[in-house]
Protein backbone atom coordinates (compact mmCIF):
# COMPACT_ATOMS: atom_id res chain seq x y z
CA UNK A 1 0.00 0.00 0.00
CA UNK A 2 1.31 3.48 -0.79
CA UNK A 3 -0.50 6.89 0.22
CA UNK A 4 0.84 9.91 -1.89
CA UNK A 5 0.24 13.60 -0.54
CA UNK A 6 1.35 16.61 -3.87
CA UNK A 7 2.11 19.72 -2.47
CA UNK A 8 4.09 23.02 -4.01
CA UNK A 9 0.98 24.23 -6.34
CA UNK A 10 -0.06 27.71 -6.31
CA UNK A 11 -0.78 30.77 -8.71
CA UNK A 12 2.39 31.77 -10.76
CA UNK A 13 2.55 34.17 -14.25
CA UNK A 14 3.22 33.09 -17.39
CA UNK A 15 6.96 32.52 -17.69
CA UNK A 16 7.26 31.28 -14.29
CA UNK A 17 8.57 28.09 -12.29
CA UNK A 18 7.29 25.85 -9.46
CA UNK A 19 8.28 22.67 -8.23
CA UNK A 20 5.62 19.89 -7.18
CA UNK A 21 6.24 17.40 -4.48
CA UNK A 22 4.35 14.08 -3.89
CA UNK A 23 5.86 12.33 -0.38
CA UNK A 24 4.87 8.55 -0.27
CA UNK A 25 4.53 6.69 2.48
CA UNK A 26 5.25 2.98 2.75
CA UNK A 27 8.96 0.92 2.77
CA UNK A 28 8.37 -0.25 -1.12
CA UNK A 29 8.26 3.34 -2.54
CA UNK A 30 11.51 2.63 -4.43
CA UNK A 31 9.50 -0.07 -6.37
CA UNK A 32 7.33 1.92 -7.96
CA UNK A 33 7.23 3.66 -11.35
CA UNK A 34 6.03 7.32 -10.48
CA UNK A 35 3.99 9.38 -12.80
CA UNK A 36 2.64 13.52 -12.68
CA UNK A 37 -0.60 13.53 -14.57
CA UNK A 38 -2.71 16.85 -14.90
CA UNK A 39 -6.63 17.55 -15.39
CA UNK A 40 -7.98 21.04 -16.55
CA UNK A 41 -11.78 21.78 -15.98
CA UNK A 42 -13.77 20.41 -18.67
CA UNK A 43 -11.15 18.01 -19.83
CA UNK A 44 -9.59 14.61 -19.17
CA UNK A 45 -7.24 13.71 -17.06
CA UNK A 46 -3.49 13.55 -19.16
CA UNK A 47 -0.31 12.07 -18.88
CA UNK A 48 2.58 14.51 -18.21
CA UNK A 49 5.62 12.80 -17.25
CA UNK A 50 6.87 9.21 -15.21
CA UNK A 51 10.20 8.02 -13.62
CA UNK A 52 11.25 4.52 -13.46
CA UNK A 53 12.03 2.99 -9.85
CA UNK A 54 15.67 4.02 -10.29
CA UNK A 55 14.85 7.49 -11.61
CA UNK A 56 17.37 6.72 -15.12
CA UNK A 57 14.50 6.45 -17.59
CA UNK A 58 12.09 9.56 -17.93
CA UNK A 59 9.20 10.12 -19.81
CA UNK A 60 6.97 13.06 -20.64
CA UNK A 61 4.33 14.35 -22.82
CA UNK A 62 5.26 16.17 -25.82
CA UNK A 63 3.66 19.54 -24.51
CA UNK A 64 5.64 19.55 -21.47
CA UNK A 65 8.84 18.36 -22.85
CA UNK A 66 12.07 20.53 -22.39
CA UNK A 67 9.70 22.67 -19.57
CA UNK A 68 9.32 19.73 -17.43
CA UNK A 69 11.73 17.94 -15.54
CA UNK A 70 10.78 14.62 -12.80
CA UNK A 71 12.94 13.61 -10.69
CA UNK A 72 13.00 11.06 -7.17
CA UNK A 73 15.00 10.89 -4.25
CA UNK A 74 13.93 7.18 -2.96
CA UNK A 75 16.14 8.26 0.41
CA UNK A 76 12.98 10.81 0.85
CA UNK A 77 10.56 8.78 -0.62
CA UNK A 78 9.69 11.77 -2.74
CA UNK A 79 9.07 12.39 -6.48
CA UNK A 80 9.37 16.01 -7.84
CA UNK A 81 7.94 18.09 -10.76
CA UNK A 82 10.09 20.92 -11.61
CA UNK A 83 7.90 23.08 -13.97
CA UNK A 84 9.62 25.84 -15.78
CA UNK A 85 8.32 28.22 -18.67
CA UNK A 86 4.84 27.69 -17.24
CA UNK A 87 1.69 28.53 -19.23
CA UNK A 88 -1.70 29.29 -18.93
CA UNK A 89 -2.55 26.01 -20.95
CA UNK A 90 -0.24 23.77 -17.99
CA UNK A 91 -3.20 25.15 -15.51
CA UNK A 92 -4.97 22.44 -14.17
CA UNK A 93 -4.99 20.16 -11.17
CA UNK A 94 -1.73 17.47 -10.98
CA UNK A 95 -1.81 14.32 -9.46
CA UNK A 96 1.29 12.02 -8.48
CA UNK A 97 0.49 8.07 -8.85
CA UNK A 98 2.30 5.16 -8.84
CA UNK A 99 2.62 1.96 -10.55
CA UNK A 100 4.19 -1.22 -11.06
CA UNK A 101 5.56 -0.35 -14.97
CA UNK A 102 6.05 2.23 -17.23
CA UNK A 103 2.97 3.56 -18.62
CA UNK A 104 1.38 6.74 -20.03
CA UNK A 105 -2.30 5.84 -19.11
CA UNK A 106 -3.94 6.58 -16.07
CA UNK A 107 -5.52 2.83 -15.79
CA UNK A 108 -2.07 1.56 -15.21
CA UNK A 109 -1.62 3.54 -12.13
CA UNK A 110 -2.32 1.46 -8.91
CA UNK A 111 -2.48 4.94 -5.96
CA UNK A 112 -3.21 8.72 -6.46
CA UNK A 113 -2.86 11.29 -4.26
CA UNK A 114 -5.27 14.11 -3.96
CA UNK A 115 -4.29 16.27 -6.08
CA UNK A 116 -2.43 20.15 -6.24
CA UNK A 117 -3.85 22.92 -8.07
CA UNK A 118 -1.54 24.79 -10.59
CA UNK A 119 -2.93 28.01 -12.48
CA UNK A 120 -0.88 30.12 -14.72
CA UNK A 121 -1.89 33.70 -15.34
CA UNK A 122 -1.80 35.35 -18.62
Amino acid sequence: QVQLVESGGGLVQAGGSLRLSCAASGRTFSIYVMGWFRQAPGKEREFVAAISWSGGSTYYADSVKGRFTISRDNAKNTVYLQMNSLKPEDTAVYYCAAARAIATVDNMYNYWGQGTQVTVSS
